[in-house]
């Protein structure tokens, strides 16, 4: 049976994709290697680093909503190709690819990050990022597929795990334990709230005169990493200890955590403000940012 909305991956972002399409009434089919069943949705199980199987996964689909990724430390390895067969399977099924990307691809910044920034990462990540695109966008202009990306800074919300706002800061935060995160936290930094990403990447789907192009998120009013972990601690009834992490440590670290080792070369995010405009998402479709305490809440409980 097919449907007309797909979502590959079942991570936060998939599953956020997944709540705005189901408040529209919409039950998609959502895809993982290993057939993860999410409320709402028919389940289907592929890998999509075989074409056929990528393909069966989205016959008849209208819309393709590509949330998938690889582990952090194979990006470069194994996410190309992974999205060069997601792009494959949507132009088979002359569906719209909408695309979830970050902000690796414009390299270091001076002044609010807007979208019409050229991409010019030198990273090994920010790199395949910014290629990513290029790619997506030249497939698009050459009429292959019609494409449209959401572009969100590090986020955070219900059932994230990995991200420099996932587990490893609200599950010590909510105990009254010590938090440290990367970088200098009284640094400006611009966090998403992942059910707004998934909301944005459906509106987008939703207007044509949106595709081709690359679009910042909402996101709340930007703040330093130690009043977001301020406003956390409030809420959740705990006195906030929070500690920057150092380059150097971050390298020890990474010998034995791979992840942790990939956050080095994306550490001037956290020791320089990171501020992310998103005008033009806001002109076009409406700023529906959730306010930071709402978001926050909901994250602790």
């Amino acid at each position: 049976m097919s449907a007309s909305h797909v979502v590959l991956g079942a991570g936060p972002v998939g599953r956020a994709v997944v709540a705005a399409l189901t408040s529209r009434g919409i039950e998609p089919a959502v895809v993982t290697r290993s057939g993860t069943s999410v409320q709402g949705t028919t389940s289907r199980r592929a890998d999509l680093a075989d074409p056929a199987q990528a393909d069966e996964a989205v016959a008849g689909a209208e819309v393709v909503f590509q949330c998938a990724q690889p582990a952090y430390h194979r990006w470069p390895e194994e996410f190309p190709g992974l999205q060069t067969r997601a792009v494959a399977a949507a132009s088979s099924a002359g569906a719209l690819l909408v695309v979830a990307e970050n902000l690796y691809g414009y390299g270091p910044v001076h002044g609010p990050l807007t979208q019409d920034l050229p991409l010019t990462a030198t990273t090994r990540k920010g790199t395949v990022r910014a290629q990513m695109w290029h790619d997506l966008e030249a497939a698009h202009q050459a009429g292959q597929l019609r494409v449209v990306a959401a572009r969100a800074s590090d986020f955070f919300g219900p059932g994230v795990e990995d991200s420099a706002v996932g587990r490893r800061v609200f599950g010590p935060l909510a105990r009254g334990k010590a938090v440290r995160v990367a970088g200098d936290p009284d640094r400006l930094h611009t966090y998403t709230y992942v059910p707004d990403f998934g909301e944005a990447m459906v509106r987008l789907s939703e207007t044509p005169a949106a595709w081709g192009k690359a679009w910042h998120v909402p996101n709340a009013p930007t703040i330093t990493t130690r009043a977001f972990a301020e406003q956390a601690a409030e809420l959740a009834g705990t006195r906030l200890r929070l500690q920057g992490t150092p380059r150097w440590q971050l390298r020890l670290l990474g010998r034995f955590m791979p992840a942790v080792g990939e956050i080095v070369e994306m550490l001037y995010e956290f020791e320089e403000d990171l501020v992310v405009d998103h005008t033009p998402y806001a002109t076009l479709l409406g700023d529906h940012a959730t306010p930071l305490d709402e978001a926050l809440a909901a994250t602790l409980e």
